[in-house]
């Protein structure tokens, strides 16, 4: 392993600190854990980013979705059942959604057709399932305008290019958040609880899955690089 491998190879221990962070906001520790897999995602990112790798510069929308849903997160872990603080989360959430949409098409391109057999189906759950129980206009508005951002995020991702590993990782960390985002509305909105205690490992897993994707492309970059020298 050359050098430059060596050098960085600590900035993969970061990976497990965000299990370890995950974990002990499932025990409930604090809010500071529970921001921690997305804190330490951005620290990831940023580590990445000032080695000034020119295929991971696109990070940086990455990083700021994290920090995004950082805020959300804090707004809706403290909204005591306030309305207004549940739309203010949803609302940093759609920003959050629009770095991952954005790196994705920098990194791919939209994959339409099931984009839009995504649509359908989530429209059809929303009109079946949420927009009956609606009594607050601007929060149904928030949740289908959210709907729609998290399904061109999902399927910005399945178009992503690049080996398969780093694809899989990155789509996975956004079909999570969708998956844990689907459940959130089912309790709301519907009052359907029994997935509820998947909400959370799901939510934690997208940002480490998506952390992921992009330390094993860096790692790819660097050894595309080593081989290159070693040719040379």
């Amino acid at each position: 392993m050359s050098k430059v491998l060596k050098s960085k190879r600590w900035i993969y221990l970061l990976t497990p600190l965000q299990f370890v962070s995950a974990l002990l906001a499932l025990m409930h520790y604090g809010f500071i854990f529970k921001s921690g897999t997305a804190a330490i995602g951005i620290l990831i990112l940023l580590l990445l980013y000032l080695n000034r790798q020119s295929q991971v510069k696109y990070t940086i929308l990455l990083m700021i979705a994290f920090a995004f849903s950082i805020v959300g997160d804090w707004f809706l872990s403290n909204r005591n059942g306030e309305t207004e603080r549940f739309i203010y989360g949803i609302v940093f959430f759609f920003f959050a959604h629009i770095g991952y949409l954005g790196y994705a098409l920098m990194k791919g391109s939209m994959k339409w057709r099931f984009t839009m057999a995504l649509l359908i189906a989530y429209l059809l759950f929303f009109l079946l399932l949420l927009y009956p129980v609606f009594s607050d206009k601007t929060l149904m508005i928030a949740v289908f305008i959210y709907l729609v951002i998290s399904c061109l995020s999902l399927g910005a991702a399945a178009g992503i290019r690049g080996e398969k590993l780093y694809r899989v990782t990155y789509l996975s960390g956004i079909v999570l958040i969708l998956f844990s985002d689907t459940i959130i509305a089912l309790r709301e909105f519907v009052g359907y609880h029994s997935l509820n205690g998947l909400i959370l490992p799901t939510y934690y897993l997208s940002h480490i899955s998506i952390a992921f994707s992009i330390l094993y492309l860096n790692r790819s970059l660097e050894i595309d690089k080593e081989k290159e020298s070693l040719s040379s």
